[in-house]
């Protein structure tokens, strides 16, 4: 890195840390702390809503995504609009008439102190191991590549949220998010240009689509019914609204968002505004990594994106075997890019059966190169089991590093840095409002002044601050960064929206039913990701349907036994 992008990356944290610090110092009160005085307005709102779901993972992950599977990855959106609108119809009018200051009141309401608590237990525990994902991401990938040292990467982002996290709370985080997405969506329009710019002079966009349709990258939609397959249509406008509806729903990360709103409307603006751009951000992102693709059609890329991989493999005693592999993979990239040139100029001439052709010889070439990054990642694993073989996670900023210019890389860095910062707040702000209010506060026997809820609030973030660098200093890269986030969620999500569905829907069924079926449909959970009965998107719906009908059969068997018998 040159002394610009240091210059641009540093400059770019810490003016958000200092803005963030500066315009929300000086909470009086839970209700400015906490809901930052009910004073967001709609695309503050909306912005929020949208950075506290594009972590770093997004954008390191997703072009890596569509960079080896194609675009289908965005039917994982699909429902996502359609839980925006149940949201603001029946969660965001229902909060605010109770006047919560986070979802889980209204469970007490509704049922009773233990229901409430079970699941902001749950809550906590799944966030709180997403909080130190977000941090770890970043972290992993950026000292792999830059080597910088791990933990202190840890170290440093944790901190620098922490420190305007827990002096400004909400306020602090929706304002330095309107920052950040600033920052993060510049950065990714300039990357993109910067991509086109460097294809060869006859490779128009348009016939880059081609080329990338002709490797079978443009197939986003799957009509599928396997409920083994990960991304369907089906699952995305299944799984995926459970998954939307349990995590903007009823997620304290986003709900504290939305409950910061000045009225009702704004609320409802403000998530209809995500929900109408987060599909289009989403397939723009993976578009990026597709244009990787076909940059990579035309130019060098290594055998395996993981730097780390392939030191580690090269310092072992199958390094001749993987340097083979390696001359190999230059082969099939001359190959490669003779027949994008008979591709593309047969799409020039409109020769159908030229066309044909190539891209049969594509398809053939692209199947020896799977085989052969297969063999790459086998001979990786046979060095170092410890060592992460998909690579994935490393494309994108493989690709910044190595041939974006100076300046640029700075900006590119501060926009991964920026999404790491952005999701990590939303959770520790949301850790921190849980624990002291629906836990500490909720169970604290004598009653204090809110200015005690408030240094409470903060301690708790702080708290869950330093845990979630300790879970990021411990955790091990698991497939695909994205993947696993989303996995954490499904695992947990599909339960707590079944709970609040019962909450607002099913009257006949009380607390003590609840409390038991929430109990032994996340153990059932469990047990079902981990034996793989279904893929994991599907695992949101099968939660939630599972504790709706175990807490109608445990209180209909409860009201049976305390009918009276029928004296003849």
């Amino acid at each position: 890195m040159a002394t610009i992008d240091w210059i641009i990356l540093g400059g770019t944290l810490l003016f958000i840390v200092a803005f963030g610090v500066w315009k929300t110092k000086g909470s009086k009160d839970v209700n400015d702390y906490v809901l930052g005085g009910k004073s967001a307005q709609w695309w503050t709102i909306g912005l929020s809503v949208m950075a506290t779901q594009a972590s770093a993972i997004t954008f390191l992950s997703t072009p890596g995504q569509a960079y080896h599977d194609g675009m289908g990855f965005v039917q994982f959106y699909f429902g996502l609009p359609l839980a925006m609108i149940i949201i603001c119809i029946v969660f965001i009018p229902l909060y605010h008439r109770l006047k919560v200051y986070t979802a889980y009141e209204f469970l007490e309401n509704r049922f009773d102190l233990k229901t409430r608590s079970l699941t902001a237990l749950l809550f906590l525990i799944q966030r709180g191991l997403s909080a130190g994902i977000t941090i770890y991401a970043p972290s992993i990938i950026l000292s792999a590549v830059l080597g910088w040292n791990l933990h202190t990467l840890n170290i440093i982002i944790g901190i620098l949220v922490i420190i305007y996290t827990v002096t400004g709370g909400t306020k602090a985080v929706s304002v330095t998010q309107k920052q950040q997405m600033f920052i993060i969506m510049t950065g990714m329009f300039i990357a993109f240009f910067f991509i086109l710019g460097f294809l060869p002079e006859n490779i128009t966009f348009n016939k880059a689509l081609k080329i990338a349709g002709a490797s079978d990258k443009l197939n986003i939609l799957d009509f599928d019914f396997n409920t083994t397959s990960r991304y369907t249509f089906w699952s995305g406008i299944t799984g995926g609204l459970f998954l939307s509806l349990a995590y903007f729903g009823t997620d304290q990360s986003q709900v504290q968002r939305y409950l910061s709103g000045r009225s009702v409307r704004e609320s409802q603006l403000g998530l209809i505004f995500n929900g109408i751009l987060k599909i289009p951000m989403q397939f723009f992102i993976l578009l990026v990594g597709v244009m990787v693709f076909v940059f990579f059609q035309y130019n060098h890329s290594p055998l395996n994106f993981n730097p780390s991989a392939t030191k580690a493999v090269m310092n072992s005693s199958y390094a001749s075997d993987y340097k083979l592999l390696e001359q190999e993979h230059l082969s099939l990239e001359v190959e490669k890019r003779i027949a994008q040139n008979k591709f593309s100029a047969a799409l020039d001439l409109q020769e159908y059966d030229a066309t044909q052709n190539a891209k049969q010889q594509i398809i053939s070439i692209n199947e020896k190169e799977k085989m052969n990054r297969e063999a790459a990642k086998a001979l990786i694993s046979k060095a170092d089991q410890k060592i992460e073989t998909n690579d994935k996670d490393y494309v994108f900023i493989h690709f910044i590093l190595t041939y974006l210019p100076k300046g640029l890389i700075g900006l590119l860095l501060a926009v991964i840095l920026s999404a790491a910062m952005s999701s990590t707040a939303s959770e520790l702000n949301a850790l921190g409002t849980i624990t002291a209010l629906d836990l500490y506060k909720r169970n604290k026997r004598e009653e204090s002044s809110p200015l005690h809820y408030v240094k409470a609030s903060k301690l708790f973030t702080l708290l869950w601050g330093v845990i979630a660098i300790i879970i990021a200093n411990y955790a091990n890269l698991f497939e695909n960064l994205i993947q696993l986030v989303n996995i954490i969620g499904s695992i947990f999500y599909g339960n707590v929206l079944g709970i609040f569905l019962i909450a607002f829907f099913f009257k006949y069924i009380k607390g003590n039913a609840v409390f038991v079926a929430a109990l032994i449909t996340q153990i059932i959970v469990i047990i079902g990701y981990k034996y793989e009965w279904m893929s994991y998107l599907w695992l949101n719906a099968f939660g939630c349907g599972l504790v709706i009908l175990l807490s109608f059969i445990l209180e209909s068997f409860d009201r049976l036994l305390k009918v009276p018998p029928v004296r003849g």
